[in-house]
């Protein structure tokens, strides 16, 4: 671990990444024709990809690669108890105060002592507001009557979908503690202020784990899965410079915590939570037992039927918040010489800056792209068969527009690992060029050995820069 760095140094800024967000289809402004809805974004055509293949890398670290932790879809509604047992309607406050004169509303938290003492708008001077508690949660109803019998809450986190079941999942699945439940899902909060692209938005996605664990071992487990989540940052490729743990002070430990950690990113706004490590001990079960009147007591049949409430261990990531810092810690600016085309010695003109997004080929939302050189010649019809075979395994971008060099720069910019390109030389000999997103190198190789070649490449991809 390491905590060199103590501000960004980098060639993203957020303006950057979030032009290239919308100019190649990552991400866009939700209902934009009618002026944007704030805190809310809609993601494109790569950034969908990059979304599932997030989704997919931590449901495979978290479920395939661990035999004891099973998923769960749990409902976005669910009965309004839950929440008063988890503690939501009654904690789930941001201290809110707004300006009378600029009418803009602050987290009190997020200004100064001297402004908020002084009752003074760091905006523009004018008076504050007294501070009073806003519930994040949104609450709407359910049912043909606007009455407080149908209230409901939109949930404002996927953790507690998993608590309620978690006898089912025992009982279905016959798991035995320790052993987790995964789930990714959306969920809600009324943000008072929404900023920083989509980095803190009202509507967004959670990758969550609960570890349950024997009460006595929660401490040994909750360093374990500590060291495990610092791991998986590394496969993603992500510089680990960037970076580091805050452990949460008494002033910001949540009321169920017993201790918790926050992995932070450097964002080029600075040090930002990406992902919580928490021991949630058995306050969430022991709350949901005294709301439901149901026994969730874990019955350890292998100790003499012995009755506990297990302990918790959380690991909290937020989906589109990784896909932020996935999208700026893969950006790149670099002066280059313009690629050599297939089938030369070297390459001609002068330098070139290239923008790059050096994603993991495991994440990246293109694996490939199939270039023809040309269009006629029958190179364009042979491009799009390989196209074809490659497209049952890996995802496969096809382009055929504009001069080579241009192509692969548009490539780059998406984040594309890999280009084949196919040329005169592939139809007298059946080969192809490979060429590499972050050296720019090409090799020649068979067309037979192409898919082969791009898995062993994907398993054995190590970042140069």
């Amino acid at each position: 671990m390491s905590e060199a760095l103590t501000e960004y140094q980098g060639p993203a800024t957020m303006e950057k990444i979030t032009s290239l967000a919308k100019r190649r289809g990552f991400v866009f402004q939700s209902s934009e024709i009618y002026g944007g809805q704030n805190g809310a974004w809609d993601y494109g055509p790569l950034g969908i990809e990059l979304k599932n293949r997030i989704a997919q890398a931590w449901w495979k670290e978290m479920t395939r690669l661990n035999d004891n932790i099973a998923g769960l879809d749990a409902a976005i509604l669910m009965h309004p108890r839950t929440w008063e047992a988890s503690g939501h309607v009654e904690n789930f406050t941001d201290p809110l105060v707004d300006c009378k004169k600029c009418k803009t509303r602050f987290r009190a938290d997020m200004i100064s002592e001297e402004n908020l003492a002084a009752k003074k708008c760091p905006e523009c001077g004018g008076e504050l507001t007294d501070t009073r508690k806003f519930n994040l949660m949104f609450k709407t109803h359910i049912g043909p009557t606007e009455d407080n019998a149908g209230t409901i809450y939109l949930r404002p986190e996927t953790a507690q979908g998993i608590y309620v079941n978690y006898k089912n999942v025992i009982q279905s699945s016959r798991m035995k503690i320790p052993f987790g439940i995964a789930q990714i899902g959306k969920a809600f909060r009324n943000e008072i202020v929404t900023k920083n692209f989509i980095f803190r938005t009202c509507e967004f996605e959670q990758m969550e784990m609960q570890f349950f664990v024997k009460p006595g071992s929660d401490v040994e487990w909750f360093n374990e899965w500590k060291k495990r989540r610092w791991a998986y940052y590394e496969k993603l490729g992500v510089k680990m410079e960037r970076l580091r743990w805050h452990q949460h002070g008494p002033d910001e430990l949540a009321h169920y915590a017993k201790d918790a950690y926050d992995i932070q990113y450097l964002f080029p706004m600075g040090w930002r939570e990406l992902e919580g490590v928490h021991n949630r001990t058995d306050y969430d079960l022991t709350r949901h037992i005294e709301f439901s009147g149901k026994d969730l007591q874990y019955i350890d049949q292998d100790n003499n039927n012995e009755r506990y409430i297990p302990y918790i261990i959380e690991t909290s990531a937020g989906l589109t918040r990784t896909l932020l810092m996935l999208l700026c810690d893969s950006y790149d600016e670099e002066q280059v010489l313009p690629d050599k085309k297939p089938g030369t010695e070297a390459s001609e003109g002068a330098l070139d800056i290239r923008t790059v997004l050096r994603f993991h080929p495991s994440i990246a939302p293109v694996t490939a792209a199939v270039l023809p050189l040309m269009k006629k010649d029958g190179l364009a019809e042979l491009a799009q068969d390989i196209r074809n075979e490659l497209k049952e395994d890996f995802a496969v971008d096809y382009d055929q527009a504009g001069a080579i060099g241009r192509r692969y720069r548009r490539q780059d910019e998406a984040g594309t690992p890999f280009c084949v390109t196919v040329d005169y030389q592939s139809k007298d000999d059946g080969t192809v060029t490979l060429r590499f997103r972050d050296s720019m190198e090409q090799v020649r190789l068979p067309r037979q050995s192409l898919s082969e070649r791009l898995r062993k490449e994907i398993k054995e991809y190590k970042r140069i820069k």
